[in-house]
């Protein structure tokens, strides 16, 4: 006759046991190595067999809420021991089934196995009942003990002190990292390889809001170290950012980006020291294949990032060439507050507005004068000073910037002639300001590169192959930049362009829609597609599209240019005139690129007056005539000779 039990002493699955009295695993009867937080999951594990353990649910039972840790780095490293203890996996688990960025559930049969009263002497000191010595068949109605009762049989109490924790918390950690050491740096080996990777926002655990830019620029920088690296397609900041406070699995977010594997990780800073902790997952097997936390000071900073950047690359076992091997080892020291500069120009610079703008370049400025040894700063000086003098975006005569764009890159390159950032900064110096279309060729191919994973030299790269009138090419380039950043809604807005200018008119005008799903209230996807529509003779859907795009830009002058050019062709000559008048006045107090009112003389058919208008933009080193080839808005001035030797004059050709 069997004993009917209240609690089991011993637990039996497949060749393991465990023994909750002594708190160990046993394979075959011989004890097996586990450190005392992955046995602790095991026995959790077991209590709820058959169902699932969520994370959150784990963090409770397993850390009071006093309790300092890193709590997803650390569950993750100790399921990821456990498993191995086991000789389990996740892709194919025997025991332990995950449930992506959920929890856990044991799936094993279990068979449970009494004590008899002479044994339970001890057991009942610890608030445990007595067993019977049969073995009695598991079902999943049959549950161990609760979380009180198992971390009494375990010996851990929740009223552990802080001290005590955080002692134990460093004891795991170092036997991990010697673990780590002495086995390679390898946790599991992946049959599937690792080629694509996406590096999500890391998380700011500092509690203080006002550090955000801090941990974006840790996210930022890390992915700039894995894009150095050839043959790993690493998703660029843009995309990776909309991720930041996402529900989705890691599953669904891998779909979304067509990547193998994922980097999550937390940033902790109190004052001039930092923690980095990052995991890698490979997200096709559902397996956890290295985490590790790094510290240290302020001025490490850049040595940290390296670090972490390669083990995940060590992990994931990419034959690195020795140039890349030195760009990953090579680190200097950085100056405190010249790096916080920094990363609070990218915050800004990122924001991509002309406010934004502004800021950045304050910041970048506070950076290069902190710390003069700074490259990145000054790289993302050249940066803000190449967008705010474009045309298209900026209000600042190119004049006025193109020094300034062409000292910071040439200062970054001679700091780091292997910075992929600077090398695309001062190539686009040459392609819009100095139109030297050779050496700016050369750069964007170099920066290429340096920095395979860069989108943004995919995407220079393109418009230069495009004014150049390469337009398959530069759809191939294009569409590589916005496969690395495939949200980004400035990828998808220049894809969108490019296939305009390519007059690939449906693409365009499908490409368009998509990238306005992103952001409704972006005036520069507006505008494209209302010229789309235009060459389409679709005058109602382009005026729309234009009138919208003003209203959204605030009287921009590219928007006024391109909606002037659509009411002239749709008929609307007075309305044409009005918008002329309009961005002459408007000349009087900001930059207005005489181009755009070129455009709108064009479709009223003064050819003489925008002729006059062009070679005033060709004077001003506008970087709008670099497109004289390819913009279909002027292809009713082919023909005319003045046109032809303006097209002479700008010789667009490489070499």
């Amino acid at each position: 006759m069997k004993t009917t039990l209240t609690s089991p002493n011993r637990i039996r699955f497949g060749v393991f046991e465990v023994d909750l009295r002594s708190s160990e695993l046993l394979k075959q009867g011989r004890k097996v190595k586990l450190q005392e937080q992955p046995f602790r999951i095991l026995a959790l594990l077991l209590e709820q067999r058959g169902h699932v353990v969520t994370r959150e649910e784990l963090r409770k039972r397993l850390w009071s809420d006093d309790t300092f840790v890193d709590f997803d780095h650390s569950l993750n490293t100790a399921v990821m021991r456990l498993r191995e203890s086991l000789g389990d996996s996740s892709d194919n688990p025997r025991f332990i089934e995950t449930l992506p960025r959920h929890g856990y559930r044991f799936i094993a049969p279990v068979e449970e196995i009494a004590i008899g009263p002479e044994e339970s002497v001890g057991l009942m000191a610890l608030g445990g009942a007595p067993f019977a010595d049969e073995p009695v068949s598991w079902s999943p109605s049959a549950r161990l003990p609760r979380a009180g009762r198992v971390d009494r049989v375990l010996g851990w109490r929740r009223a552990l002190p802080v001290a005590a924790v955080l002692a134990i918390a460093a004891g795991l950690s170092l036997y991990f990292v010697d673990h780590r050491t002495q086995s390679g740096g390898q946790v599991s080996a992946s049959t599937n390889p690792v080629k694509s990777v996406v590096v999500l926002p890391f998380e700011n655990l500092s509690g203080d809001k006002d550090q955000q830019y801090f941990t974006d620029g840790m996210t930022d920088e890390l992915i700039a170290h894995l894009a150095k690296v050839r043959s790993l397609r690493v998703i660029s900041r843009t995309s990776a950012m909309e991720y930041k406070g996402t529900h989705k699995t890691l599953t669904e977010i891998a779909r979304d980006l067509n990547v193998d594997a994922v980097v999550e990780g937390t940033v902790l800073r109190n004052g001039n020291r930092v923690r980095i902790t990052a995991e890698l997952v490979q997200v096709t097997t559902d397996r956890h294949l290295w985490a590790e936390t790094y510290q240290g000071g302020l001025g490490d900073i850049l040595k940290l990032q390296s670090e972490v950047a390669s083990a995940i690359v060590n992990e994931i076992r990419i034959n690195l060439t020795p140039e890349e091997q030195q760009q990953l080892a090579s680190t200097r020291q950085v100056s405190t507050e010249g790096y916080e500069d920094y990363l609070k120009g990218r915050y800004y610079w990122n924001k991509r507005s002309e406010e934004g703008l502004k800021k950045a370049i304050e910041y970048f400025q506070l950076a290069t004068q902190k710390d003069p040894h700074s490259a990145l700063a000054f790289a993302g000086l050249a940066d803000c000073y190449s967008i705010i003098g474009s045309a298209i975006v900026g209000t600042v005569p190119s004049g006025e910037v193109a020094p300034k764009a062409r000292a910071a890159a040439a200062r970054a390159l001679e700091l780091d002639n292997s910075l992929a950032e600077a090398e695309t900064s001062l190539a686009t110096v040459r392609f819009n300001y100095d139109w030297d279309w050779t050496a700016a060729g050369h750069g964007f191919r170099r920066s290429i590169a340096l920095n395979p994973s860069y989108a943004t030299a995919y995407q220079r790269y393109s418009l230069y192959l495009m004014a150049l009138g390469r337009t398959e090419e530069s759809l191939t380039q294009m569409k590589r930049a916005r496969d690395l950043d495939p949200l980004s809604i400035s990828m998808n807005f220049s894809l969108g362009w490019r296939l305009y200018m390519a007059r690939q008119y449906d693409q365009a005008i499908e490409q368009l829609h998509n990238t306005l799903d992103l952001d409704p209230n972006f005036a520069l996807p507006r505008m494209v597609l209302g010229q789309a529509y235009e060459q389409k003779g679709a005058y109602p859907q382009a005026i729309a599209e234009l009138e919208k795009a003003v209203s959204l830009s605030h009287n921009s002058p590219p928007m006024l240019g391109a909606l002037g050019h659509a009411y002239a062709l749709a008929g609307r000559k007075r309305d044409a005139e009005q918008v002329l008048q309009r961005m002459i006045a408007q000349a009087r107090t900001q930059y207005v690129s005489p181009f755009y009112v070129a455009l709108v003389y064009v479709a009223l058919k003064d050819n003489n007056n925008a002729l006059t208008w062009l070679e005033k933009a060709y004077a001003d080193h506008s970087n709008a005539v670099i497109f004289l080839q390819v913009d279909p808005e002027l292809d009713s001035l082919r023909a005319v000779s003045r046109f032809q030797d303006l097209l002479r004059r700008m010789a667009l050709h490489e070499g």
